[in-house]
């Protein structure tokens, strides 16, 4: 292997173990960070091991700050943007109990995000809330909308408003959301 090889894979798993490894409230880690860690071309480091966690059915997720992925991002916005590693395909049902989440917690969730989505990005906790408990016990609403916050799927403003946060712009495919939604047949 030439000294070229063994440089990019010795930075290659610097980067994964940089990405797996939670070191703030939030996972993954921001652009400038892996450039400070793995030089200037570490967008070519990160497609490599995008190249091996696909295998593996996981791949490096870019979350921009504004949560639109630009045509052309310039280098600021990825010095700002967070990159971490998400699943490529949702997980099964059985999968998803397995890693801690009630089925009923992503149930509502689920509920949560596509109703802000059809808000525009932005709707009232009330709402949310009275939607919410047409299902589930105030209590577990409650609960819920505040785990979800933690978790970083939703944040609030101080006038009460929910938006979606960083991970949910990261981990649910929207598009693919609200077509499975839309797509459902009511009664």
């Amino acid at each position: 292997m030439s000294d070229d090889t063994a440089g990019y894979m010795r930075r290659v798993k610097k980067a994964a173990k940089i990405l797996f490894y939670k070191r703030h409230r939030q996972p993954g880690v921001k652009g400038w960070e892996l450039r400070k860690t793995l030089g200037k071309n570490y967008l070519t480091i990160i497609d490599l091991l995008n190249r091996q966690l696909e295998k593996l059915d996981f791949e490096v997720k870019i979350v921009y700050e504004t949560g639109e992925k630009p045509e052309d991002p310039t280098d600021e916005q990825l010095k700002r943007a967070r990159f971490y590693v998400t699943l490529k395909k949702p997980l099964s049902t059985s999968e998803l109990v397995l890693s801690g989440w009630r089925v009923d917690d992503v149930a509502a969730l689920t509920v949560a995000i596509a109703y802000i989505i059809s808000k525009q990005g932005k709707a009232p906790r009330k709402e949310v809330e009275e939607i919410l408990r047409e299902k589930f016990p105030k209590w577990r609403v409650d609960y819920n909308l505040n785990r979800f916050q933690r978790r970083g799927y939703l944040s609030q403003d101080d006038s009460g408003i929910l938006y979606l946060n960083w991970r949910a712009r990261a981990e649910v495919d929207q598009q693919t959301l609200l077509k499975l939604i839309l797509a459902t047949k009511t009664e």
